[in-house]
């Protein structure tokens, strides 16, 4: 039997204490299977990031288990979760986060240093072949700053694919960008999942998105539908 990539397991999120305590996630269990393309859609504040982040190991559950290609991360310790995340997955954001005096081809390169498993050569070499997949090679030596919205986020899903992850979580999108330019930002990571059988986990308030999924998880008050 085929162990899906990603496990949820009776999964809790709460914030604050006491008569203030909210909760984010309440008892979420799901499963993805390798190569899947899922979305989760749901109005805004109805979990769905807190879902991605806790998936992602960004954030810890309040209790529950959550095992992404077969590590529980739940119980990894903060000092190894970069090493884990850094191996398995790339995270792309609504805001972009791009540092704004690093070069285009410098916010990607810098995943991946220092690292003992790459050369400055094949740095250099893995560096341009993302950039090359999202068909920014030309914009390598341009700041943020000098770029649209949506060729900063190409460039984000190019730091995201630079270490090679099996797995690539997407925390809006598309929320930035204008309609035509979001669809094509959706388009190139349908095909990265395609050609690449990269599993994708997007969340998105926005239905007309979910097009390009395989799979839809509709979510509402913390709890997966």
């Amino acid at each position: 039997m085929v162990q899906p990539i990603i496990q949820v397991q009776g999964a809790n999120k709460e914030f604050g204490k006491g008569k203030n305590t909210v909760a984010a996630l309440k008892d979420v269990n799901l499963e993805i299977q390798r190569g899947e393309f899922v979305a989760v859609v749901g109005p805004s504040g109805c979990g769905k990031s807190t879902l991605l982040h806790v998936m992602a190991g960004l954030e810890q559950p309040t209790s529950g288990r959550i095992l992404v290609d077969g590590v529980d991360v739940t119980l990894i310790s903060e000092r190894d979760l970069p090493k884990v995340r850094m191996q398995k997955i790339g995270f792309v954001f609504q805001a972009f986060l791009l540092i704004e005096d690093l070069t285009a081809y410098e916010n990607v390169e810098a995943v991946l240093w220092p690292s003992v498993d790459y050369t400055k050569e094949k740095q250099e070499a893995r560096t341009l072949e993302v950039l090359r997949e999202v068909d920014m090679l030309e914009r390598r030596d341009h700041f943020p700053r000098q770029m649209s919205g949506g060729e900063q986020q190409r460039i984000a899903i190019a730091r995201a694919l630079v270490n090679g992850p099996p797995i690539l979580f997407c925390d809006e999108p598309t929320g930035n960008l204008d309609s035509k330019t979001g669809e094509n930002i959706l388009k190139i990571i349908a095909q990265l999942n395609k050609e690449k059988n990269m599993t994708v986990v997007l969340v998105t308030h926005n239905e007309e998105l979910v097009k390009f999924a395989k799979k839809i998880l509709h979510m509402k008050d913390g709890v997966v539908r």
